[in-house]
């Protein structure tokens, strides 16, 4: 039996960085890329190397190149973790596995370090294929959590769930992370909503731009623990935005969703200094008529854009200053709704074959 799992890229349509600071958050699939994962039964446990967990180097300025775009660590420290949260987790719930070791190896085509969530999306993935392995049953609301304990618990890395939730259920998720709901519940509430209300989205990343999510969380931590004022006052507005732009889905107010995705923007352009070349792919955007604000951490931007040829023309304005922009595929294509079975079953496939 060959298990394959996968999960997708997200952006972070408004809301964003409030996610871990008691805020509400709107996400989506970007379904133009994601992160897979095949896992079958193995005499030893194996973990392959990718093609990106390079050892090797034509010389220091390429050591230092790959370091600049993909950062200290590859995908091998993320399944690692992954397998011992996973191991964790059913040891706390008095769950015995089964002694079956497997290999397990990656692929993603998720830009690296640009906010759009690879690093969650192999988690989540290898998280799936575990499941299925040894036949565990982790309620789906539960799984943002692991797989959100995998970065902070096990690696260290500050992070939101945000990110988790929309790679679990997929689609478009709103997502409330108040005090009173984590406190009560241990985590947010979710609610799916209908895909169909959105209005046409682009979403474009430059690989030149990235830096690790770990960089403008660990500041905003310690400043929304030290009780900073400004800080606190964005994370009230970022939840309040959520909920204008969740009004305005419901509405069909494409110019009021405009107005506050900019203004989401400009809000944590005010807390978290933003670079030139960051500065330089939104105001591409906006200069051409199209709403921007990061998908996630820098180095991507997620927007409305109605006009199909506005788009192309964007597109082109995009690819000049070395940016690569798409429609993000939030829903899968009719074909594949059809065979799917709903919940994480979506991701996964078995392949009854022996390895």
């Amino acid at each position: 039996m060959i298990i394959h799992t996968r999960a997708y890229a997200r952006a972070g349509l408004i809301g964003n960085p409030s996610d871990g600071f008691f805020g509400k958050t709107i996400s989506c699939s970007v379904r133009n890329y994601s992160a897979r994962v095949t896992l079958f039964e193995s005499p030893e446990l194996v973990i392959e190397p990718h093609r990106n967990d390079r050892t090797s180097f034509r010389g220091l300025d390429d050591l230092v190149e790959d370091v600049r775009l993909g950062g200290y660590y590859g995908g091998l420290r993320l399944i690692k973790a992954a397998v011992v949260r996973f191991w964790r987790h059913c040891r706390e719930r008095g769950i015995t596995l089964p002694e079956r070791n497997f290999t397990v190896r990656y692929d993603s085509d998720v830009p690296v370090r640009v906010g759009l969530a690879g690093s969650s999306a192999i988690i989540t993935a290898t998280l799936r294929a575990l499941m299925r392995f040894y036949d565990v049953d982790i309620p789906r609301e539960e799984q943002p959590s692991l797989v959100l304990a995998v970065e902070t618990g096990e690696l260290g890395i500050p992070a939101g769930l945000q990110d988790r939730v929309v790679q679990v259920y997929e689609g478009l998720v709103y997502m409330d992370f108040s005090r009173q709901i984590m406190e009560e519940y241990g985590r947010g509430g979710y609610e799916e909503l209908d895909p169909a209300v959105l209005p046409p989205l682009f979403v474009a990343h430059s690989e030149q731009l990235g830096e690790g999510t770990e960089i403008p969380h660990s500041d905003l931590k310690k400043r929304f623990e030290s009780g900073d004022r400004k800080v606190h006052r964005a994370m009230r507005e970022f939840a309040e935005l959520t909920d204008r732009f969740r009004s305005a889905l419901d509405e069909g107010d494409v110019g009021e969703m405009h107005t506050v995705i900019n203004r989401n923007f400009d809000l944590r352009a005010g807390i978290i200094g933003i670079s030139d070349r960051n500065w330089q792919l939104v105001n591409t955007a906006r200069n051409a008529g199209a709403s921007a604000k990061f998908c996630g951490s820098g180095g991507a931007v997620v927007g409305i854009c109605e006009d199909e040829a506005l788009f192309r023309a964007l597109a082109t304005e995009f690819a000049e200053i070395g940016a690569h922009a798409v429609r993000p595929e939030v829903t899968p294509p009719p074909e594949e709704i059809a065979e799917e079975t709903g919940g994480s079953e979506t991701a996964v496939e078995i392949e009854e074959t022996e390895a």
